[in-house]
């Protein structure tokens, strides 16, 4: 999948006419329907005014190819991030709640309780030794300060996931370390919580946890794994547009000399040729290169003696 032609389908191009004659004519085209511009996502030319123009400095930095799959998936993790802090603050909320109304919850549980168990019999569920009940008649029993310090450490729990949710989300450096610190900080408590009884949502949890940790190590190269933050910005350097333009108007032949030699039809054999060539040697046949200087003075074979040669003008006949 070309994640650059996917993104530039879906939000369009970005184009940027910089203000620099070099990177300016590497961005720049022109075609039958009038001026082009180079997209910096995509690599396409796109007729039409450019998206925005002025210095190369200030040219938008357009995450491509590697990057787009990588904020995909970071975008998933996000996601997954919201689910949890809205899940754990609906927890936060309801324990709050049983803190200041126990004594009327509790006569409804009283109350609704046998209806419940008699409707459960008949259709083969026995709840009276239910894990979900005795850890409701346990709530019963807890204190006003502890229910306010389990509200209070599951409002904090649902603060860090929606600044996890929200740094990824958002594709920064901050909330990648921030992710990664974070969710690290979990991990031996969902062990020790494997090690005690093995369920579905506890390995799922763990393994979507463990999966964040490395991805965001090793591709986003935190803590200086991979070379760190230097070499993950030279790969995006290595991915731009604009940075290859800049790299193209430094290299050896500057696009001027390659547009007038291409306009011009010159062959290759012929504007390669140095600009002394005029101080290079002809190569001459040895015969003729071995002559001596004053072979003019020589008089042709058969010739009179005192008869002017041809290669002599100016002088006459003897009287």
């Amino acid at each position: 999948m070309d994640w650059n032609l996917l993104t530039c389908a879906i939000g369009g191009h970005v184009s940027y006419a910089p203000e620099e004659p070099g990177p300016r004519a590497q961005l720049h085209a022109t075609s039958a329907a009038g001026d082009a511009w180079r997209c910096l996502r995509c690599g396409t030319f796109v007729p039409g005014a450019p998206s925005a123009s002025g210095p190369v400095a200030g040219a938008p930095a357009v995450r491509r190819g590697k990057e787009l799959r990588s904020a995909f998936i970071l975008r998933l993790f996000a996601v997954e991030r919201f689910l949890r802090a809205v899940a754990v603050a609906v927890i936060a909320y309801a324990i709050w709640r049983f803190k200041y109304s126990r004594s009327s919850i509790e006569q409804a549980f009283n109350r609704e309780l046998p209806v419940v168990r008699t409707l459960l019999r008949s259709l083969g569920f026995n709840i009276d030794h239910s894990k979900l009940i005795g850890l409701i008649r346990h709530a019963f029993t807890l204190d006003p300060r502890t229910l306010t310090w389990l509200a209070l450490a599951a409002a904090g729990y649902a603060l860090i996931e929606l600044l996890e949710g929200t740094g990824l989300w958002l594709l920064m450096r901050w909330g990648e370390y921030f992710a990664m610190v974070a969710t690290s900080v979990g991990i031996p408590y969902e062990i020790y919580d494997l090690t005690a009884k093995i369920t579905v949502l506890r390995v799922a949890f763990f393994a979507v946890n463990v999966a964040l940790v490395v991805y965001l190590v090793l591709t986003k190269r935190l803590f200086g794994v991979r070379g760190g933050k230097k070499a993950y910005d030279a790969r995006l350097r290595s991915e731009s547009i604009i940075d290859s333009a800049l790299a193209a108007q430094d290299g050896p032949s500057s696009t001027a000399d390659h547009d007038a030699r291409e306009g011009a039809d010159v062959p290759a054999e012929v504007a390669d040729v140095p600009a002394d060539a005029a101080d290079v040697p002809v190569d001459v046949p040895a015969e003729v290169a071995d002559v001596p200087a004053d072979a003019a003075d020589v008089p042709a074979e058969g010739a009179a003696p005192g008869s002017v040669s041809q290669g002599q003008p100016g002088r006459g006949p003897r009287r």
